[in-house]
């Protein structure tokens, strides 16, 4: 079971469309596949087109945008599925966890009832039955004194309280997929650390796959096994998450790396890529990394990166061949 394909993109495309008509690619091209019960850490920085991937996934893009490809899921096209066919999936076999759960949340509706609602509309339990089920659930995650919690609003609660009602409500169903996009944040450290125990046990005792989206290497490292580098709309490297932390291929997989803040000495500056993401709109020509890449060559600005396959499922984009794959 563990090596059976649960979700697979292949040839994805997102296009946005600007009032002026102008029509902007923020995803280029994206494959990958997850295996069942695997956990796979998408990583870059903002305006990577990270979060954008994950809404593509659950059919939740803006107006604006558009997809091409295929996103097959337990061996349904997610792209081809009608919003009422979608809805039975989203939820469902997919759960999501915002990284913002104060916007996420029903300000109107209990914390409780939030969470009992998926149960009565997809498993038809009564209401008193899955309110039942949502104080378990409010407890699992580690909710104090669940039971009268369970009767409060969002606004009553803290931030870190919040996102753990975030995480009941996508794990009620125990979806065979949960995708978490940056649910960590906005949060300190000390509930970032015990929002990140929570979500390990949880997907490790139902068996789900996961999908951890994230600008911080750090804590890829620490829950996911597999991780993609985005830059730009595009997959960079690919790979064992400790095969890529130890042994980067890609020039753009280094400077993150190099920006992680470390121990400083007195008067040194914390290391930082120059410049920014480029906006859709406004890509560079060769490789989009090639303005801030320390590694560049006068080609970088002119060549389209090839992706080159390496061995044990490792890949990268860039003109730089490590010599031990071939391009695709």
């Amino acid at each position: 079971m563990r090596d059976e394909t649960l979700l697979a993109a292949n040839g994805l495309n997102v296009s946005l469309h600007g009032r002026d008509g102008a029509v902007s690619s923020a995803l280029d091209n994206i494959s990958f596949d997850l295996r069942r019960g695997e956990t796979l850490g998408i990583v870059g920085e903002s305006g990577s087109g990270k979060s954008l991937l994950a809404l593509a996934i659950m059919g939740l893009l803006p107006s604006a945008a558009s997809a091409e490809g295929r996103i097959a899921f337990e061996g349904q096209d997610l792209l081809a599925l009608s919003e009422d066919e979608m809805c039975q999936v989203r939820g469902n076999r997919i759960g999501m966890i915002f990284q913002e759960p104060a916007t996420a949340l029903n300000p109107a509706m209990t914390v409780g009832d939030q969470v009992a609602e998926g149960l009565v509309w997809h498993r038809g339990m009564s209401w008193q039955t899955a309110r039942i089920e949502a104080l378990r659930l409010l407890d699992r995650v580690r909710i104090p004194d669940a039971r009268r919690r369970a009767g409060t609003y969002p606004h009553e609660m803290s931030g870190g309280q919040r996102q753990r009602v975030g995480i009941a409500i996508a794990l009620a169903l125990e979806p065979a997929l949960l995708i978490a996009d940056e649910p960590t944040t906005a949060l300190d450290v000390t509930v970032q650390a015990e929002i990140l125990d929570i979500l390990d046990e949880l997907v490790r005792e139902q068996g789900m796959a996961l999908i951890f989206v994230s600008h911080d290497l750090g804590v890829v490292a620490r829950i996911c096994e597999r991780m993609i580098v985005m830059y730009a709309g595009r997959i960079m490297e690919e790979g064992a998450t400790h095969a890529v932390l130890a042994d980067p291929f890609n020039p753009y997989t280094r400077s993150l790396m190099h920006a992680v803040p470390h121990r400083l000495e007195r008067g040194q500056r914390l290391a930082a890529i120059p410049g920014a993401v480029p906006r859709v709109a406004h890509l560079p020509r060769g490789c989009a990394f090639s303005d801030r890449c320390p590694e560049r060559e006068a080609r970088c600005h002119e060549v389209d990166p090839p992706w080159i396959s390496l061995p044990v499922g490792r890949g990268s984009r860039c003109i730089h061949d490590p010599g031990r794959g071939t391009s695709r």
